[in-house]
């Protein structure tokens, strides 16, 4: 079992050998391990925690009685008269300072007598930012910034051994997933480690899930690599029919850093915020939505799965547009956007103007909203209407010099719609000399026919 174990404002990773460890067993690893390397003597009084107040009892109890698990955080609770080791590796065993120290992994501020006080104002801001820094992890992917990584995430990326970047998205998924809600089909999985059989040969992965929401049902999500693209397709079957749910085609160089060999997942991802949201947005959820309306099950997430007041709270911040969209993709939503509360709330501030202050009981606020939104947007035709410039007469049957065509001896346009035009309105013949034109025809035998 993996833990991590606080001590003095510092988190260390422990491993413990064996299926259930007990309480004891962690005391003596931390005695002989953590302590020494703290600069505390090995004999120093101390007590665990889960919440850094309430102290473990019974060594004798195995871990999982408390409900504790790999990754948990196991707290360490030293006696006033203990001071960690300063910054420069000498200890101290002033009780005074000693309180003032344990007090500053309660609060966010550091307590000092007045001499300390008036000598080392800065002192006290640097270990208050030190505290801050070092204190906080993120425990979900959406929470991690570059560099950063959850403690699962690190434990399951060591034991996954990864050898492309492909692998490591799969890992990263398979957390997800994780968080999400789902485990791993057939057997009871512990989150530190990969399902096995999860990466096939080629670049194909195939991984099965079920989830506490979705019963008798088996999510599976396939992957294979088609050049730079790593495709991920989510598939669900449900009472011996497969349903294909979503497809999600990621590049493994937008979120695999170049220390992706390593076996530190903070250094080998990059955007872990991003991939989360993408990931459970294309598969994760999806996998849940479509389970649950394949059995015939309410909505476990989203906007229906909000009770009416809080949903009608959500619609009254939305435009008429998106309004009217969403009452068209079902009859739950059709009857919730249909309530006449919510058209008086959407009337009161969109036609602030209007001086409808109160009606009857009876009043059709979606109705009486209608007939104002027609008439303000008739009012702005109008109005775009006078502001126009005045179209320009034009006579469609004016010849002039612009109808002529630019080519001369190439009859087109109005000439060709009007052939009654006189032809002396013709272009002359390109290649015909300048002067009277002279018509010849095989059949006049080249005698002078007349002038056109």
């Amino acid at each position: 079992m993996k833990l991590r174990v606080r001590l003095n404002r510092l988190t260390s990773r422990v491993e413990l050998p064996g299926e259930e460890p007990t309480l004891s067993e962690l005391t003596d690893h931390i005695r002989q391990t953590l302590l020494p390397s703290q600069g505390l003597s090995a004999n120093t009084e101390f007590s665990l925690s889960l919440n850094g107040t309430e102290p473990l009892s019974e060594d004798g109890q195995t871990l999982s009685s408390y409900s504790i698990v790999s990754g948990d955080l196991i707290c360490v609770i030293l006696p006033a008269q203990v001071v960690a080791v300063s910054s420069s590796g000498s200890t101290e065993q002033t009780p005074n300072n000693a309180v003032s120290q344990i007090q500053t992994q309660h609060t966010t501020s550091v307590s000092y007598d007045e001499s300390s006080n008036s000598s080392s104002p800065i002192h006290s801001e640097s270990l208050e930012s030190e505290h801050t820094v070092t204190s906080w992890e993120p425990m979900l992917c959406s929470e991690a910034e570059d560099g950063q990584a959850p403690l699962s995430l690190e434990l399951l990326y060591h034991g996954a051994h990864s050898t492309s970047p492909s692998d490591a998205i799969i890992v990263v998924g398979h957390q997800l997933m994780l968080e999400t809600g789902f485990t791993h089909e057939g057997y009871e999985l512990q989150s530190v480690d990969m399902p096995t059989e999860w990466r096939g040969a080629a670049g194909v992965y195939k991984l099965k899930y079920s989830h506490v929401l979705c019963e008798n049902s088996l999510a599976v999500l396939a992957a294979v690599c088609t050049g730079p693209t790593l495709v991920i397709n989510a598939t669900l079957k449900v009472n011996e029919k497969a349903y294909a749910v979503g497809k999600l085609c990621l590049n493994p160089s937008s979120y695999v850093t170049n220390e992706w060999p390593g076996e530190h997942a903070a250094a080998a991802f990059k955007d872990l915020k991003k991939l989360s949201r993408l990931f459970k947005d294309a598969l994760a959820y999806p996998l849940i939505a479509a389970a649950r309306e394949a059995m015939a099950l309410p909505v476990a997430f989203g906007l229906p799965a909000l009770p009416p007041e809080l949903l009608l709270r959500v619609l009254r911040l939305l435009d008429v547009h998106s309004l009217t969209r969403l009452s068209m993709i079902s009859k739950h939503f059709h009857n919730t956007t249909s309530d006449s509360t919510l058209w008086k709330h959407l009337f009161l501030r969109d036609f602030r103007d209007s001086g409808v202050r109160s009606c009857s009981r009876d009043t059709n606020w979606k109705e009486l909203y209608k007939m104002h939104y027609k008439i303000r947007k008739e009012r702005q035709r109008r109005r775009q209407t006078l502001s126009l410039p005045p179209y320009a007469s034009v006579d469609p049957f004016h010849i002039g010099p612009h109808f002529e065509p630019l080519v001369p001896g190439i009859i087109g346009g109005v000439y060709d719609q009007r052939p009654a035009l006189p032809r002396v309105m013709l272009p002359r013949p390109r290649r015909d000399p300048l002067g009277l034109i002279r018509s010849y025809t095989p059949r006049s035998g080249g005698r002078d026919k007349g002038f056109i």
